[in-house]
């Protein structure tokens, strides 16, 4: 694991000349960072919009800083529904320079319920490309099922779920009753739990915030072989930016949209709403960048972790064209001339 100490206000040089992958990455981590920094300090106050504030007011104030063209393409909402960071809101530096046009999708705070509350797996994230590498969804829901590398296109949104379950466990070498599938635990997801159970696989089921555990599926000794069942379509693209990383595999079809968004979503390029979507269809960004800082502890990442001395985050950063996962592990020391740093457990 890697470990940053971080003193000063930017991790890279600001260049005009910046690209993508090789000079944004650790800049956008540096995003979700301060964003999980911030809401960790309401953690466990019970005010989910404070939270979710927090953390969005703290990501904008630093994604302008970023030298970039950046466009939100992925946000908090409409632009008359959103205080900041709304879909279609420009982001970077305003300096007259020449930067990268790059299209971002963000969750400021993936689990606004389990930060308010202080209940594992809150994480703050942002996923990034080249213009037009992020699927524009609405903000609908996306009925999704997700897999690791080995079941790569053996997973099938239509098949019965007994029979998507059974390959699972063929590709994995396991029985069925050694698959662990998370599910949101929601009311509509009533049938798919019975079908499950009556195959023999086991649930785990969370309160919010699928995203995690979506990529949390694509690694090997996550304990996770499947995320099924629906939930946000937002969250979905930036969940499909992360499986193209890991060499996962996903599929997704978008449900629960209102008459109003289906008829904006020729505009948002979509021509059919009913179209099944793998995670290059979701997230098809020849240079994806995937960055994430854990706000509160989870399967994925530890939460932020307050000391005398400063803040200790740990973050992801994946790199889809580089082919790089980096998990980071940084401590964020006060200014002060007697500020201390401990190694980290090994």
């Amino acid at each position: 694991m890697a470990t940053k100490v971080q003193t000063e206000e930017s991790i890279v040089e600001h260049s005009p000349t910046a690209n993508l992958e090789t000079d944004l990455a650790l800049e956008f981590l540096r995003v979700v960072e301060e964003a999980a920094i911030a809401s960790a300090k309401t953690m466990g106050q019970g005010d989910r919009k404070h939270a979710d504030q927090m953390a969005t007011e703290a990501m904008r104030g630093v994604m302008d800083s970023v030298p970039m063209d950046g466009t939100i393409v992925i946000g908090e909402g409409e632009r008359d529904e959103a205080p900041m960071l709304y879909i279609g809101e420009k982001v970077g530096k305003r300096d007259g320079g020449t930067y990268p046009g790059v299209d971002i999708a963000v969750d400021p705070l993936e689990g606004t319920n389990l930060c308010a509350t202080g209940s594992p797996g809150a994480i703050t994230v942002l996923a990034a490309s080249e213009h037009g590498g992020l699927l524009h969804a609405p903000d609908c829901y996306m009925e999704k099922i997700v897999v690791g590398p080995s079941c790569k296109g053996m997973v099938d949104l239509e098949a019965p779920v007994s029979h998507n379950l059974n390959v699972i466990a063929k590709v994995l070498d396991r029985d069925v009753e050694d698959l662990v599938i998370i599910i949101l635990d929601r009311p509509r997801h009533e049938g798919l739990i019975n079908e499950i159970r009556k195959a023999g696989a086991r649930i785990q089921l969370i309160s919010d915030g699928d995203l995690s555990p979506g990529v949390a599926a694509a690694m090997l000794g996550s304990g996770v072989h499947a995320v099924m069942g629906t939930g946000g379509a937002p969250e979905g693209v930036i969940t499909a930016a992360a499986i193209r990383c890991l060499n996962g595999y996903m599929v997704g079809r978008l449900v629960g949209y209102t008459p109003e968004q289906g008829e904006r979503m020729k505009d948002m390029g979509i021509s059919d709403p009913k179209r099944i979507y793998t995670a290059d269809d979701l997230a098809p960004g020849k240079n994806i960048i995937f960055s994430a800082t854990g706000v509160t502890d989870g399967p994925l990442l530890k939460g932020v972790r307050f000391f005398g001395d400063g803040v200790r985050t740990s973050s992801l950063v994946m790199k889809l064209n580089k082919s790089k996962v980096r998990f980071i592990e940084t401590v964020h020391v006060d200014k002060r001339p007697d500020a201390k740093v401990r190694i980290p457990e090994r």
